[in-house]
């Protein structure tokens, strides 16, 4: 197992433990960046009073490709806290920025990545508008959290739950509707983008590889319980 599941907490409580001694809890507005490498179990739930409460949980998890000569290192986890990231703002006020990772010129976020990735959150005011500068050499994505709004020079339409892929060139630009929805006062965005690793890649379950042998290694590893063990927590 050798990809690295990024969790982005927003709202509510998530506890977190693997195989390799890692783990903790993230709250509103915190990130577990944890790399799987050579392989290692993990187990991730709310805690059992907030499923028991009914409480607001909302996030979103993404899945981060190693390149192969990284697949086989060493298990890592990061813990970013909200208050780590780098905050900005666009000149006129219009959008607060979230740098979680990566750089946004020349503003660097918290997040450690063994390929270069860049990861905002960026919260667009009714009608406001932001051109952020982009390396060229990465890709670029826009998924949208909340609201509605536009994307690009041609402002195409985005909504909630849609992903915009932007094309080349060395700038992005998101634009929020000046009417949203009552309960989504502003456009909520998450942008990301790296550059492309460009490999063969084989996947299986929660598995993720170079080629079909290796991801074969991978299960057999698994299932002899060379992957570890994780800690009974209560509750999950």
């Amino acid at each position: 197992m050798t990809p690295r599941p990024v969790t982005y907490l927003i709202d509510g409580t998530f506890v977190h433990q693997d195989s390799n001694g890692g783990g903790g809890t993230i709250e509103n507005g915190d990130t577990q960046w944890m790399t799987a490498g050579s392989g290692l179990l993990h187990i991730e739930a709310p805690p059992e009073s907030l499923v028991q409460s009914g409480g607001l949980f909302h996030g979103l998890q993404l899945w981060v490709n190693l390149p192969k000569a990284h697949k086989m290192m060493d298990p890592r986890y990061q813990d970013i806290r909200g208050g780590e990231v780098q905050l900005l703002a666009s000149p006129d006020g219009g959008a607060l920025l979230r740098v979680i990772a990566g750089e946004l010129d020349g503003h660097q976020g918290p997040g450690i990545t063994h390929t270069p990735i860049t990861m905002i959150h960026a919260t667009v005011r009714p009608g406001a508008e932001v051109t952020l500068p982009w390396r060229e050499d990465f890709n670029g994505l826009a998924y949208v959290l909340a609201g509605r709004g536009t994307v690009g020079a041609e402002r195409r339409p985005i909504a909630m739950g849609q992903t915009a892929v932007f094309g080349n060139g060395g700038s992005l630009t998101v634009r929020a509707d000046e009417r949203q929805d009552g309960h989504t006062p502003d456009l909520e965005v998450v942008l990301l983008g790296g550059r492309p690793i460009r490999e063969p890649m084989a996947h299986y379950g929660p598995f993720v590889m170079n080629s079909q042998a290796e991801l074969k290694q991978a299960f057999e590893d698994f299932q002899a319980g060379r992957l570890g063990t994780v800690p009974a927590v209560h509750g999950m």
